[in-house]
């Protein structure tokens, strides 16, 4: 229903697109609002100013989307079990999620933005994060040795995250 079709500036709203194929469609300037995005292909997918908000995305491998132009941004969403490895997500937000068991590898997320956001279980591994902020995200597990700093914004309560691949006992 939905392979290979252009949609612009379109809200998408409380809608079940569970398991729906989006292989080849392009979305421009549009929004998702507090919709079921479990186990969406979004193979060659183009996503250009899509916003998901309040939404489910479970299962979602990111990385299968077109790479060029690749521009989104999520709100208050519950995001899990999803890929985002080998893309280019400069600036991306994270607003207030919960970003569990999700994987970052080679991932370019420079200026991104993890605003309140809870990454329990996600993989960060060979990720640029230079000037990127975790400064309100909680439970994050980043080994710095693997991973590229520079001005990344960090909290002091969060500082734990980086410093649990050394075993070490923080009170």
């Amino acid at each position: 229903m939905y392979k290979g079709k252009n949609f612009d500036s379109k809200v998408f709203s409380s809608k079940d697109f569970s398991k729906e194929s989006f292989l080849g469609t392009t979305f421009n300037d549009c929004s998702f609002v507090n919709c079921n995005l479990s186990n969406v292909d979004f193979s060659q997918s183009s996503l250009q100013g899509v916003v998901f908000k309040e939404c489910k995305i479970l299962g979602v491998d990111f990385s299968k989307c077109n790479s060029l132009l690749l521009d989104f941004s999520f709100e208050l969403s519950m995001i899990s079990m999803s890929t985002f490895s080998g893309l280019n997500l400069k600036g991306v937000s994270f607003n207030n999620c919960e970003i569990f068991d999700c994987d970052f590898i080679q991932t370019d997320l420079s200026n991104a933005n993890f605003t309140n956001s809870n990454l329990r279980g996600s993989r960060f591994q060979n990720c640029n994060m230079r000037f990127t902020s975790f400064k309100t995200a909680i439970n994050y597990t980043i080994d710095p040795n693997v991973n590229t700093f520079k001005k990344t914004k960090f909290s002091t309560m969060g500082i734990a995250g980086l410093l649990s691949t050394y075993d070490l006992d923080i009170e």
